[in-house]
């Protein structure tokens, strides 16, 4: 596999550091607020890799770990008069959700920034006794990376240390350098009593950066494959990471992969900015999650995506077709077995996971599949609908899986709406067999103006949510 090359060493071809076995950790959200579909892209864009990576043999241990106290959540805790605790676990149960409607696979362990301190305070003191951290001068309980002592500090994102700007530690409380950054951030009067821990240093929290890297080295060792996470994170937060965790002697992430952003307009979506669409938001225009997820993995993962609705409302219409092909050919052949994907998806994939070529390979199929629908080639059919399917799974596509069953129409209620609007279509087959035809066309435009659409088949009418096929 040919990963986009982040990494500070010239590594194109991906070789995992042990046969068989990819260690993936993916830096997770700060859950300060509800996540809105910029957040959600990363949870879809690495899901797709961990999924290939599973496809092409590999038993994959994939981390994605939650941030569940910060600077921001403590001031909504201020502002609210509720416990950070509360405010983390609230938004997380909403994030889970969305990943769940999104049909991102869970991954094999999700930490939590708070349920690892041990691990930080371990990591602290070794950066501490090599000389690569140092307590604040003002004696306060802050610790901080000393940068300058890391020779290759910048060398992911190509900024040098002497350009850089402090690292936003306000106050500063004590540093050597403006560049350096907190490590633990000793206990402050005007922050929540209940958020601090006891440490060596005195009670405090740890900073933002300590904690991806001890919770990587507690769930992937040393050293692992793929370090993933948004572009925006190269720096400070990734080049910060790697500054600890090498002047610790760990050999950490081999290969990095960064995420392009979902922007509205020119800018980023951002609470802050009020520039946000949430998953919710997306349903109320009609769009089902799947369809949302075919958006945001269409595009190749380093691509910017621009948000707006007509884009969306274009992947969907292209979504459907495709699932109108995979309903058309299970009428005739049955749901079949997904199998191998062909080698030009193959091909697409391994080239930097270009799921933009590697759609193009399924469009190409469902033609070759409608062509033998058309003739009546029940072996062509069924070759191009077992493709189809293997590769639609690999992007978390796939119409048939049980993940998306009922997500249109509302989940337990799905079997009701299966039989009211098998009832009305009693009704309108009634109204065709007596010839009453407005009868008929009424039944159709009720239907319709609830958002199912009907379509005739040689095997009998056939409905769907949304657009025709």
């Amino acid at each position: 596999m040919r990963l986009h090359d982040t990494a500070t060493r010239s590594v194109r071809d991906f070789v995992p550091k042990t046969p068989g076995h990819v260690g993936v950790y993916l830096c997770g959200l700060t859950v300060q607020s509800v996540p809105h579909i910029g957040h959600l892209r990363s949870g879809v864009n690495y899901d797709i890799l961990r999924r290939w990576l599973a496809q092409s043999g590999y038993e994959v241990t994939f981390i994605r770990n939650v941030t569940d106290v910060d600077d921001k959540i403590l001031v909504k805790s201020l502002e609210t008069g509720r416990p950070f605790w509360s405010i983390a676990y609230a938004n997380k149960l909403v994030l889970d959700a969305d990943y769940r409607a999104l049909n991102v696979l869970p991954p094999t362990y999700e930490p939590l920034a708070t349920g690892h301190m041990p691990e930080m305070h371990e990591l602290i003191a070794e950066l501490m006794s090599r000389g690569h951290a140092y307590e604040s001068s003002e004696g306060n309980g802050d610790v901080y990376f000393d940068v300058p002592t890391y020779a290759d500090y910048g060398a992911l994102s190509g900024q040098k240390p002497e350009d850089m700007l402090s690292a936003g530690e306000a106050p500063e409380r004590g540093k050597r350098h403006p560049e350096d950054f907190a490590l633990w951030k000793g206990v402050k009067a005007d922050e929540p009593a209940e958020a601090s821990w006891p440490s060596p240093w005195g009670a405090g929290r740890p900073g933002w950066h300590i904690e991806c890297s001890a919770m990587a080295r507690r769930y992937l060792g040393d050293e692992f494959d793929i370090h993933g996470g948004g572009l925006d994170l190269t720096f400070p937060h990734h080049e910060n990471e790697i500054a600890q965790s090498r002047s610790a002697g760990l050999p950490f992430a081999r290969y990095w992969v960064h995420n392009a952003l979902l922007n509205l307009g020119e800018a980023k979506m951002s609470k802050s900015l009020g520039n946000v669409i949430d998953l919710q938001a997306v349903r109320d225009m009609g769009i089902r999650p799947v369809e949302l997820r075919y958006y945001m993995g269409v595009p190749h993962y380093r691509s910017r995506i621009d948000y707006s609705d007509d884009a969306l409302r274009e992947a969907a219409t292209a979504y459907r077709r495709i699932e109108g092909f995979v309903q058309r050919a299970v009428e005739v052949v049955g749901t079949g077995r997904p199998k191998d994907v062909p080698p030009a998806f193959a091909a697409a994939m391994n080239d930097d996971l270009n799921t933009s070529a590697a759609l193009a390979v399924v469009h190409d199929t469902i033609r070759e599949g409608n062509t033998a629908l058309a003739a009546g080639d029940e072996t062509g059919v069924r070759a191009a609908l077992t493709e189809v399917r293997a590769m639609l799974g690999v992007l978390g596509l796939d119409p048939l899986d049980p993940a998306w069953a009922g997500g249109e129409t509302g989940g337990d209620l799905k079997p009701v709406v299966d039989s009211l609007v098998a009832l009305a279509l009693e009704q309108r087959a009634q109204a065709r067999t007596r010839k009453d035809w407005a009868a008929a066309d009424s039944v159709r435009d009720q239907l319709k103006n609830a958002g199912i659409q009907v379509e005739d088949t040689p095997a009998g009418p056939r409905w769907t949510v949304g657009e025709q096929h």
